[in-house]
């Protein structure tokens, strides 16, 4: 990947120093860079699912590569129309996907690679949506360290944001930074390209498809002229004075505290503290301060003002004005608030976030013994009003947890593992929450009906459940109780088990978290890609016309075929490597769509246990003939 490295290298390069980027089309005639998206994108779940046509990451080569880069060069390539799937909203509703067919995902993994390694670094620190290194808990860290002391939030969506993307401001916004018409040429016949809706073809004159790879990164391309705007013109605007001036009647209340404690009337000093106490120190309505901060994930947008709420109404018209006459896009009205920051809760990517005010609260100042009011300003982080009733009511009928029949017919292990992968994700996603440990309510639900569940399916009762299954996990030096069994595998056996999730609160920014987009720029061969490069069939040893066979899943050919005499031999192997790709030759990629039998010469393949290899040599005339 050595050529596709320095490509991307270069690019970032002018993209940090500000330059045009000129002559860039030349670079998707770079073989590795489109094994490198080949390498990114094939693990996708979408990847084995048909678009417009029966165009699936099965079967993909080195030859296909070619012959799409030879399109490319010659400017033959053209989009095809991505295939509408209604997809329901949590509030009812429905919002389309648009499904692209796998020709067109890795064209647009090549042309995100390009576009992000130039733009990525132009960005703001304030958008933190579908970029690398940056998440949803990114953004909340973001918000509990940089909107400390708000007054009043701006709620901030923007209404059917990839659906009206506006396709001549965005190529013009391009236009600007890319001097190279057959790349922007390429980009807009990628918006163009039309989407199919029941097998009606409609054009698109504006958006971007969701689910397309591209869509994401040119909305933020998009949405960084809102991310601008404000934070070089709202922001210095609404930004005056170094500090608060300092509050008049503290002031009074301190000097007589003050006096009391140099005559040593204790009485009396305790008394006038504890009134000076319920005052703040500084003037909360000072007319000479004003601060305005700014977070944005994807289209919903965060502000935390200091000052009026009539200065904050103004902030709101502006940023709609502004979004209405340049981007030519609209705020929601229905979710587009100014929320009073101590008194109610604005919501912010799940979270209820708020001003914390008690004047009864006291911390000594790091270092010191002077104590003062620790929490006055500080952000705080909750679970919204009913998050946690909602899904309780998942798991209950009239009030009471119950089993859950959808999952009776799997194994005992896969139905541990399914509450324990919803429980945890839900864990995980709050651990900023200060109220975390209102969790422990569903986690009781959940057991019942976990318990319930497996007691339905073995008609045994609940207390012969937790007989069956219990076991300890120790976590962080605590030993927490647990359901689990044991599974053999291959190489041993593994543990699945119920529970063991502390709750307990993680300070921003302490630790990374899972939402995390890892992207790293710097393009690596992985086991498919060496293997692909290979050009060696993995059945019978042909070192010409190879292919990669794909499958959905590994764990849906294993319960496939469990309980038969014999899988076939691709299927065994597979499995032996626990791989859910095949490199094979054209003829034996054939046979197995056919279900004919394949040879089986067990060549030694990356990643294989040492004990399934064999150092027998292949000769290339062997591919078709019987074991």
């Amino acid at each position: 990947m050595q050529r596709a490295n320095q490509i991307l290298q270069a690019v970032r390069k002018l993209g940090e120093q500000r330059q045009p980027l000129t002559r860039v089309y030349r670079s998707l005639y770079c073989e590795e860079l489109f094994i490198a998206a080949y390498g990114k994108i094939y693990r996708n779940e979408g990847a084995m699912t048909p678009g417009t046509e029966d165009d699936t990451v099965d079967g993909m080569n080195l030859a296909y590569i070619r012959d799409l880069i030879e399109a490319l060069r010659y400017e033959r390539y053209r989009f095809r129309p991505t295939r509408c799937q209604p997809i329901p909203k949590e509030k009812g509703g429905t919002r389309p996907l648009g499904i692209q067919n796998f020709t067109e995902k890795l064209v647009g993994e090549v042309l995100r690679m390009l576009l992000e390694a130039y733009y990525e670094p132009r960005f703001r620190e304030s958008s933190h949506g579908f970029r690398p290194n940056r998440g949803c808990h990114t953004a909340l860290a973001a918000v509990k360290h940089r909107f400390i002391g708000a007054s009043w939030f701006i709620e901030g969506d923007i209404k059917g944001c990839f659906d009206n993307i506006n396709h001549e401001v965005l190529l013009s916004i391009l236009a600007r930074d890319i001097h190279d018409g057959r790349l922007l040429n390429l980009i807009r016949l990628s918006l163009k390209a039309g989407a199919l809706d029941n097998w009606t073809y409609h054009e698109t004159h504006s958006g971007t498809p969701q689910g397309a790879v591209l869509s994401p990164l040119l909305a933020n391309i998009y949405l960084n002229e809102l991310d601008t705007f404000i934070e070089d013109e709202l922001v210095p605007r609404y930004t005056r004075g170094r500090k608060r001036a300092s509050n008049p009647e503290y002031n009074r209340y301190n000097r007589r505290y003050q006096k009391a404690v140099k005559r040593g009337n204790l009485v009396k000093a305790q008394q006038w503290d504890k009134q000076r106490r319920q005052i703040p120190s500084q003037d909360t309505h000072d007319p000479n301060y004003r601060r305005l901060s700014y977070i944005r994930y994807a289209d919903d947008f965060l502000l935390g003002f200091i000052g009026s709420k009539a200065e904050a109404a103004d902030i709101k018209t502006a940023v709609g004005t502004f979004l209405c006459e340049r981007l030519k896009l609209t705020l929601s009205p229905e979710k587009t608030l100014i929320t009073h920051a101590r008194t109610q809760h604005a919501h912010f990517l799940g979270y209820a976030i708020s001003t914390q005010q008690s004047d009864t609260r006291h911390m000594p100042r790091e270092g010191t013994r002077v104590t003062t009011r620790a929490a006055n300003g500080k952000i705080r982080l909750g679970i919204p009003y009913g998050r946690i009733t909602e899904e309780i009511r998942r798991y209950q009928r009239q009030g009471k947890p119950i089993h859950e029949r959808g999952l009776m017919h799997f194994s005992d292990a896969h139905i541990i593992l399914t509450y324990q992968m919803r429980y945890r994700g839900l864990v995980e996603y709050y651990q900023y929450a200060v109220d975390l440990h209102r969790f422990g309510r569903l986690k009781w639900v959940m057991e019942t009906a976990l318990t319930k569940t497996l007691a339905h399916k073995f008609k045994i009762s609940v207390r012969e459940v937790y007989r069956k299954y219990h076991g300890k996990r120790p976590v962080n030096g605590y030993t927490y109780k647990t359901l689990q069994v044991e599974v053999p595998t291959t190489r041993g056996s593994s543990l699945i088990y119920w529970g063991a999730v502390p709750l307990r609160v993680v300070k921003p920014g302490s630790k990374p978290l899972v939402d995390i987009i890892q992207r790293d720029m710097k393009l690596h061969y992985n086991d498919l890609t060496k293997r692909l490069r290979a050009d060696a069939c993995e059945l019978c040893g042909a070192t010409s016309n190879c292919e990669v066979h794909h499958v959905r899943k590994l764990s849906d050919l294993k319960r496939r075929w469990a309980g038969r005499k014999e899988a076939p031999i691709w299927v065994q192997r597979m499995i032996r490597i626990q791989r859910k790709t095949l490199v094979v030759c054209r003829k034996c990629h054939k046979d197995i769509h056919a279900g004919r039998p394949l040879p089986n010469k067990r060549i030694s393949t990356p990643g294989e246990p040492d004990d399934a290899k064999v150092s027998r040599p292949v000769r290339r005339g062997d591919c078709g003939k019987a074991p």
